[in-house]
């Protein structure tokens, strides 16, 4: 939940319109709104791949992992690949947007389990490189800035008991 302009808004999507809605990071019209959307739902669908990794064994999270790989390489980041090549430096219109934050988002996360996937994606290298130059992206991803960690032992166990999950 997050309380914000005295509302108590729960939804993770709900809560990232909003706010990309708030700060003028939603497109100009209907139209980049949608293609917003599409774009940040491809990402979504990616990064549903990775968030269950902390609560698998071993044996799945490995399992899990190359599907990660093999769907970023093959699936998404293909299509984005091809999104970036339109001739401007963010995805949608000519003003920065959720879409963009959510795809570095994205990739960073499939980083994280193989450090040289946009190694056949140069146009995806670049728009990471851009993005991640943005002074206030540049900043949040500093050492000791204040993103949220990646999830250890205990707050998966945490996590598992609370939502009674068997994995």
């Amino acid at each position: 939940m997050v309380e914000i302009d005295r509302m108590k808004m729960v939804q993770t999507r709900a809560i990232l319109s909003y706010i990309a809605a708030k700060y003028n990071l939603y497109g100009k019209d209907l139209k980049e709104r949608a293609m917003i959307d599409m774009y940040v739902e491809g990402t979504t669908d990616l990064m549903g791949l990775i968030i269950v990794c902390p609560f698998l064994s071993a044996e799945n999270k490995e399992k899990q992992h190359a599907v990660i790989i093999q769907k970023a390489t093959n699936r998404y980041f293909p299509v984005y690949e091809k999104v970036c090549d339109h001739g401007q430096d963010i995805l949608v219109g000519n003003q920065f947007s959720w879409a963009d934050v959510h795809l570095l988002e994205a990739i960073l996360m499939v980083e994280e389990k193989k450090s040289s996937v946009l190694s056949e994606f140069p146009l995806l290298q670049a728009f990471k490189a851009r993005i991640s130059d943005i002074p206030t992206v540049k900043k949040f991803l500093e050492p000791g800035s204040q993103k949220k960690p990646v999830p250890d032992d205990e707050y998966t166990e945490t996590v598992k008991r609370v939502l009674q999950m068997n994995f």
